[in-house]
């Protein structure tokens, strides 16, 4: 009687350790499959041709941008763009500065000011001055002031001084918003919104859901290899019952 009781028993718990394993991998695969979906409507992948964004993203770095709408775009961000005067190909710069602001560069602290305000960039590439040429520029109404964070080797908004937006690109230029560094493995991470820029007015954009998407796929992946891995321990833990 004892051992016909252990038998039902074992049979139970085997059953529902089954239930329990299966559910564990459809939920791992809803969650993981869901996250990458989730990822390809609202992010896209670039891959920065040059070094003008080091040490923030370096050469060859792939990053994944959110698809916004030019108008959402504030001080601070990481930009990708495309405008038929930098070369119609697409670039990735920082925002700096915004319709109507006052850009000019530099203090004798060696800063770029924000309509006369110094702007702490702990971003950029060495320790020098935030631009190697002294600038000036307003920028116009609907346009954004784009420069790299190696201000020493990068082709930006000071190379266009002249043209007839003083160096702006329009809003409607960008295509997405930086919000994470996907490649390489040790540079992974989410772009943080520089402080210096929350302080002024309009303050800083908020990151698109790259957390909860990548929290979503590695949760997923975790239940995928747990649920998948609890049949093989059971029929081994069985046999040596037996």
């Amino acid at each position: 009687m004892s051992s016909s009781t252990e038998r039902r028993t074992d049979g139970r718990g085997r059953t529902m350790g089954s239930v329990l394993s299966g559910l564990a991998v459809a939920v791992g695969c809803v969650l993981f499959l869901g996250g990458f979906v989730w990822a390809a409507l609202i992010y896209r992948p670039y891959t920065v041709p040059t070094d003008s964004m080091t040490p923030t993203i370096a050469v060859g770095a792939r990053v994944l941008a959110e698809k916004v709408d030019g108008s959402q775009i504030r001080r601070g961000d990481i930009v990708v763009f495309k405008d038929s005067t930098w070369g119609d190909l697409p670039m990735v710069k920082r925002v700096v500065g915004v319709g109507g602001d006052k850009i000019a560069c530099c203090t004798e602290q060696g800063r770029l000011t924000i309509n006369g305000t110094p702007v702490e960039e702990p971003y950029l590439q060495g320790s020098g001055p935030a631009s190697p040429v002294g600038f000036k520029a307003k920028v116009p109404t609907g346009q954004l002031f784009l420069l790299g964070d190696h201000r020493s080797d990068s082709l930006d908004s000071r190379v266009h001084l002249t043209d007839g937006d003083h160096g702006s690109v329009p809003r409607s230029a960008v295509n997405a918003r930086v919000d994470a560094r996907a490649w390489p493995l040790g540079s992974v991470g989410v772009m943080q919104r520089p402080a210096a820029f929350s302080a002024l007015p309009g303050g800083t954009s908020q990151p698109g859901p790259v957390r909860p998407i990548t929290l979503a796929v590695v949760a997923g992946a975790v239940l995928i290899l747990v649920g998948a891995a609890y049949g093989p321990l059971a029929r081994r833990k069985a046999r040596k019952r037996a």
